[in-house]
């Protein structure tokens, strides 16, 4: 989905959020830098079916990017570890993850998360059992891989998505062979929470220590 493609107000939508990100990132990237980035998170977000979405996404997505951009780029620092998670759809193993991350960190790390190939939504099982451990997850949504993204990472943990994700120097590459809760009775998908949960407490705890 293309910028070109989307109405006249969805369009003006864009405008007012590329200058709003143009003026949050001013002496850090320029205007038409912004604009790029934009536009270019509305393109990989083409798997997102409901147009009135693709404003709000695609403004999260850009503002993700930028300041991984940034934090790569050396001209905003980094405030605390960088973990990225992925997995092929970014509906379930990689999101459940970095849910996690973010709730046994307190805040000491920040977590992202993408997909090879994502999905249009996240799983509704995945929704369902974290829910039970006090994580919301309705605002979160499967969004693609990029470079800028994993560059700016200091540990990218791998979930099944083979050679999909792109290998940049620098960042820590873990690939945790964990099962894919698609398809898979809610029960299957706890024991899998479990098991992520289990992953992520050890790998906070040796970069926390």
């Amino acid at each position: 989905m293309g910028a070109h493609e989307l109405d006249s107000s969805t369009r003006r939508r864009l405008a007012l959020i590329a200058a709003r990100l143009a003026a949050e990132y001013d002496g850090v990237f320029g205007p038409r830098a912004v604009e790029r980035v934009l536009d270019d998170s509305v393109e990989r977000l083409g798997h997102v079916t409901v147009v009135r979405f693709v404003p709000l996404l695609a403004e999260r997505f850009a503002r993700e990017r930028l300041l991984a951009a940034a934090h790569h780029a050396g001209l905003m620092p980094k405030e605390r570890p960088q973990l990225l998670f992925v997995c092929t759809q970014n509906a379930g193993r990689s999101q459940m993850a970095a849910a996690l991350a973010h709730q046994a960190s307190e805040g000491r790390v920040d977590v992202r998360s993408a997909g090879s190939d994502p999905a249009a939504a996240i799983d509704g099982r995945v929704v369902a059992v974290m829910a039970e451990i006090g994580v919301r997850m309705a605002f979160e949504y499967p969004k693609p891989i990029t470079d800028e993204i994993v560059r700016a990472a200091d540990v990218v943990v791998t979930m099944g998505c083979g050679d999909a994700c792109p290998v940049h120097p620098g960042p820590r590459y873990l690939d945790w062979h964990i099962a894919d809760p698609a398809g898979r009775h809610i029960d299957a998908v706890r024991r899998i929470r479990h098991d992520i949960a289990d992953h992520v407490l050890d790998l906070l705890k040796e970069i926390l220590a």
